[in-house]
């Protein structure tokens, strides 16, 4: 970042969010301000065999408000259309509308999942013809792709906006959401152009995304207490538990936003990445990537660790990932480690890969905004070796305004991202 230079600061100007705990940002906020989770028993879908009871479901969700037409559902997975209502809500909420801007200099970076094929797509295919031949291919509906390609929340934003700049998707699981906004923000800094769209979705509540997640994550079984089963850097943790949603947000060149007259969330002071391939069996050796991503971040935003205000972990109640990015943030915080405070908002709508990230950012600028600190919910008895302070039971005025968020997949690729509100 260039914190002298107006032509490369970039400024968060809209919020879209689209979670179990609230659609839009009011809703979204006032769940977190309340220590209110949507975490529940599984609504949807019903099996006794399923690895997990539980999930963080959005319920009320109607794509209709957010699309121009039924006829566009046909090509977008539930993956789709939370990303692209999400992206709707920031564009209002940053008050820009289709047309306003030049389109060349409007782009989108977006992060995505795996959106996952459901079995009733290519059943009658399957069952017909053993070999797959022509006969059995033709039996599978000819839009069925578009609706499972990571690209296409991208494609379906920036047709939207008619945002024809810079146009990208990122996969990277649990870390595209910030490697988007990086994205995002390395087009505005090098010119090409002035405004993006970026953020994140995903859906994991379908039977076939919890069995298949089932085989690599650990899924709590606290199914007497819903409310309390993802339980972050938490001495009891047993697993996490699987959701949904997206968040997006607008971002522009702080020249370009005090011309239109709008206000900004945040300044985005540094953005880092790091990846060391480990999945946890040396927790020292499996935070490195995580120790990178936020040296490069804070490095970028010319800041010490000392001066972060508050931390938002990716933790999400898995034993061996919580304790490796514990000691990660211990390694970086230094003696600090218990000075600085540290939330995991996964503990209100569950572990959902790419789109957790983004709704995880909404939730640290809507913190600064409001200067307060949700609490980490779940949280009763810090797991041994970790020496963070960790917010529980009641969340906590916030003074400082610069915030710190953090991404970890369970292989070791990690993002950081550290912002200050004005």
């Amino acid at each position: 970042m260039h914190p002298g230079d107006d032509a490369t600061r970039v400024v968060v100007t809209g919020i879209g969010v689209v979670s179990p705990i609230g659609i839009g940002s009011e809703a979204f906020w006032s769940s977190l301000r309340e220590g209110r989770g949507g975490i529940e028993r599984l609504q949807t879908y019903h099996g006794d065999s399923l690895p997990t009871k539980l999930a963080a479901e959005v319920s009320d969700f109607d794509p209709l408000q957010y699309l121009p037409s039924q006829k566009v559902l046909k090509v977008m997975s539930r993956d789709i259309q939370l990303g692209v209502a999400a992206s709707h809500m920031a564009i209002v909420d940053a008050g820009l509308n289709r047309g306003m801007l030049a389109p060349e200099r409007v782009g989108v970076s977006f992060g995505a999942g795996r959106i996952s094929s459901r079995p009733e797509e290519l059943s009658e295919a399957a069952r017909s013809h053993g070999d797959w031949n022509q006969d059995s291919l033709e039996l599978i509906t000819p839009m069925w792709l578009l609706k499972r390609l990571p690209n296409m929340p991208a494609c379906h934003v920036s047709i939207g906006l008619d945002a024809r700049g810079p146009n990208n998707t990122i996969t990277s699981r649990d870390t595209s959401a910030l490697l988007a906004l990086a994205e995002g923000v390395g087009v505005i800094e090098r010119g090409a152009a002035d405004c993006m769209v970026v953020g994140a979705s995903a859906s994991f509540i379908h039977p076939v995304d919890l069995v298949k997640l089932g085989l690599v994550e650990m899924l709590s079984q606290r199914d007497d207490d819903p409310a309390n089963a993802c339980r972050p850097f938490d001495a009891a943790r047993d697993g996490t538990v699987l959701g949904e949603g997206a968040a997006a947000f607008v971002i522009e060149r702080i020249d370009h936003a005090r011309a239109r007259g709008v206000n900004c969330y945040a300044e985005i002071l540094g953005v880092g990445a790091g990846c060391d391939g480990h999945r946890g069996s040396d927790p020292d050796q499996a935070g490195e990537g995580l120790v990178h991503a936020i040296t490069a971040a804070l490095a970028g935003a010319g800041l010490a660790p000392g001066d972060l205000g508050h931390i938002n972990a990716q933790a999400k109640g898995a034993p061996v990932e919580d304790r490796v990015e514990a000691l990660a943030l211990q390694r970086v915080l230094g003696e600090r480690a218990g000075a600085v405070p540290v939330t995991a908002l996964k503990s209100y709508f569950g572990h959902f890969d790419a789109g957790a990230g983004a709704v995880e950012l909404a939730g640290s600028l809507l913190a600064l905004r409001h200067r307060f600190l949700p609490a980490t919910l779940g949280f009763r008895s810090p797991d041994p070796g970790c020496e963070l302070d960790i917010v529980s039971g009641e969340g906590r005025a916030l003074e400082n305004p610069v915030a710190l968020s953090i991404n970890r997949s369970e292989f070791g690729q990690s993002a950081a991202v550290v912002v200050r509100a004005p």
